[in-house]
């Protein structure tokens, strides 16, 4: 019997770079002090009061089905937040609640494309954009944001990309770079949409990790909300990555579809998980900033410890919780270096080239350990580059 093709070929083929990943993790296991800076897991939990809150739900009898879009109470939460980040009005019938953000990308792709239609995505991106694409049978294309800008991708390769697609999709604060997407970036974006009738598909999960510059959702640009949809989550905002609880937001239209969508795949997310969501959102900005102060201290923490050598260089750390690490003095892939690190020194890194051709020659840290840790971990990654270097 045979799988489906689209099952089948949710993945390119060729590596993708997380052997470096599973071998740091098997070797800890083993009993090796191994320093995984790997994965983009806050190293706190959800704090207790959200768990409380879940708890209390789930003993309380919130364990049925809940309503397949979201409990209306958490639809309007998330559609005021929302409403104060972009001044743009939005209400429930704007959002849906889904199982987390991978569930969102999918249920916006699923929304926007038919088999066969283009979605753009920026290279270098979160390590799953171009598999979701081809699971609901769309067609990636990437366009290459290059290290020596920022990261930033530029118009002319936007246009590039834009003709014939049907979609694009964007990240800002950016993972794997931790590029925030600059004001002129986000304008050409959402002219390129506008000139092209795409529409834009926006991963804003890091919104809440802002280091330098300013998070600018496209729904607030002039024409952009009727073309818009938002993906987030609580992942990454409240500690939740395991409780998988996101939404899109968008057209009244669009989220009608995707409650479809949902209604036959789905099903909804659990009622007492919801509770602990709307629990959460209920503790405001000040919540949101104690879950994100770990990363802005690690930031400097990051830069602190490459000064002084010229063998490892940062890309701007603006957002998010990685740094981008550019190894290319050493004459090694990103893969190539991420190896003979993890040989030599017992620190386990992403190869830049897990999340595409324009993270070659990088690797990327997850600023997930304790500060001196990470301190510890980064000088002896420029030592040992330094050594490479001579």
């Amino acid at each position: 019997m045979k799988l489906s093709s689209r099952i089948t070929h949710i993945t390119g083929g060729g590596s993708d770079g997380w052997s470096v990943h599973y071998r740091a993790l098997a070797l800890k296991a083993s009993g090796a002090p191994v320093t995984l800076l790997s994965m983009g897991e806050h190293d706190t939990r959800t704090d207790p009061s959200i768990l409380a809150a879940m708890d209390a739900a789930a003993r309380g009898g919130n364990t049925g089905y809940s309503p397949v879009p979201g409990f209306p109470s958490l639809r309007k939460a998330v559609a005021a937040r929302i409403e104060r980040q972009t001044g743009v009005p939005t209400g429930p019938d704007n959002v849906i609640i889904v199982p987390g953000g991978q569930a969102a990308l999918f249920a916006a792709h699923h929304a926007v494309c038919d088999p066969g239609d283009t979605a753009v995505f920026i290279d270098p991106y979160y390590a799953t954009y171009p598999g979701t694409i081809r699971a609901v049978g769309a067609v990636p294309r990437a366009v290459l944001a290059h290290a020596d800008n920022g990261f930033q991708p530029l118009r002319a390769d936007l246009d590039a990309a834009a003709k014939g697609a049907k979609s694009l999709l964007v990240n800002s604060p950016n993972n794997p770079t931790g590029a925030v997407y600059s004001e002129q970036t986000m304008h050409d974006i959402a002219d390129v949409c506008r000139d092209n009738d795409l529409w834009l598909i926006s991963d804003e999960v890091y919104d809440t990790q802002v280091w330098d510059g300013t998070h600018i959702s496209p729904r607030a640009l002039p024409g952009m909300a009727e073309r818009t949809l938002i993906v987030n989550s609580m992942s990454k905002s409240h500690a939740m990555t395991g409780s998988r609880v996101g939404w899109v937001c968008g057209p009244a239209e669009v989220i009608h579809a995707i409650h479809n969508l949902a209604t036959h795949n789905t099903y909804g997310v659990a009622g007492f998980v919801q509770d602990a969501a709307l629990f959460a959102l209920g503790q405001g900005a000040a919540a949101e900033e104690a879950v994100a102060a770990p990363f802005r201290r690690r930031r400097q923490i990051v830069m602190d410890a490459l000064a002084g050598q010229n063998a490892v260089r940062a890309a701007p750390i603006s957002g998010a919780m990685y740094a981008m690490l550019d190894v290319r003095a050493t004459g090694m892939s990103g893969e190539d270096f991420a190896n003979a690190l993890l040989d030599a020194e017992l620190i386990g890194v992403m190869p830049g080239e897990s999340f595409g051709a324009g993270g070659a020659g990088h690797i990327r840290v997850a600023m997930t350990v304790a500060d001196d840790l990470l301190a510890d971990a980064l000088r002896r990654i420029a030592s040992f580059a330094g050594t490479l270097v001579r």
